[in-house]
Parts: structure tokens; sequence; C-alpha cells
């Protein structure tokens, strides 16, 4: 039978191997998630927003800055965006996802190198690429499908 501090000892080291602590000191650290507005979040990554929609919703501008082309996106609701991704998703693509806002990256290390920054998730979209082959999918009855 453990003693208590015996089991203290354990859930300390499971603890540790769980988080990943002490394994070999490559812990990566993300910030807190950012907020505020479509151009507060562009300052903080440095970019000029080049706005492409301004609606009550939804805000979405162009950016780019050291790391690379992006989209940035704010939302009036959490529902809103949840719903934007959900189907953007669809298409492809690397999100770096925040409070009410996303991030659109054409590759992956400009939503990392984001995330250094604003913090956030990042989420991968659906890749699509197998059926790029122009052969026919299963059931389909022409090539394109």
């Amino acid at each position: 039978m453990m003693t208590r501090p015996m089991l203290v000892v354990a859930a300390a080291a499971a603890a540790l191997v769980l988080t990943g602590c002490g394994s070999d000191g490559a812990e990566e650290t993300v910030p807190v998630t950012a907020t505020g507005s479509l151009e507060h979040l562009a300052a903080e990554v440095k970019c000029t927003p080049d706005m492409q929609t301004d609606a009550d919703e939804l805000r979405q501008a162009l950016c780019e800055n050291a790391d690379g082309k992006f989209i940035l996106l704010t939302f009036a609701t959490d529902r809103g965006q949840r719903e934007w991704i959900n189907g953007a998703k669809d298409y492809g693509g690397h999100y770096l996802v925040g409070r009410k806002w996303i991030a659109v990256g054409e590759e992956t290390t400009t939503v990392t190198a984001l995330r250094e920054t604003l913090g956030g998730d990042i989420e991968e979209g659906t890749d699509h690429s197998a059926h790029v082959s122009g052969e026919p999918s299963e059931g389909a009855s022409h090539p394109g499908h």
C-alpha cells in the first residue's frame, strides 16, 4: 500500500510525463490569445490591413508581413465564427483561431509564426489533393469528381 507522500510523488511524476516536462527542454510557449479589433490584431503582427469586407457580422482584410500573406477576419459572435470556419475548412487551408477572430495563412509556417504573437489554436482544413489526379472518384461516371 502506498503512503500519502508516495502518492503525491507518483502524481507529480505522472503530471510531468503527461505534460511533456523534462523530456527534451523544447517546450512550446504560446502567449495568451489576443483580443481586440481587426486593426488592433493587425498592428500586433505588424501588418497594414487592406479591408475587403466591413460588415456588422464579419470584417475581413488582406495582410502581409515578414511571416507571409494571410487573411485576418473578426466576427461579431462566437457562433458566426464557428459557422464560418466549419464551412471554410472544407476548402483546405491553415487557420489560426482566437476568440472572435481567425487568421488564414497560405502556409502552415505563416499561421505558426502568427501564433507566436497572437496565441490561439491552429486548425487545418480538409486536404482534397487525393482527388486532383483527374481520375474518376469511386462511383463517378466521368473524371473530375
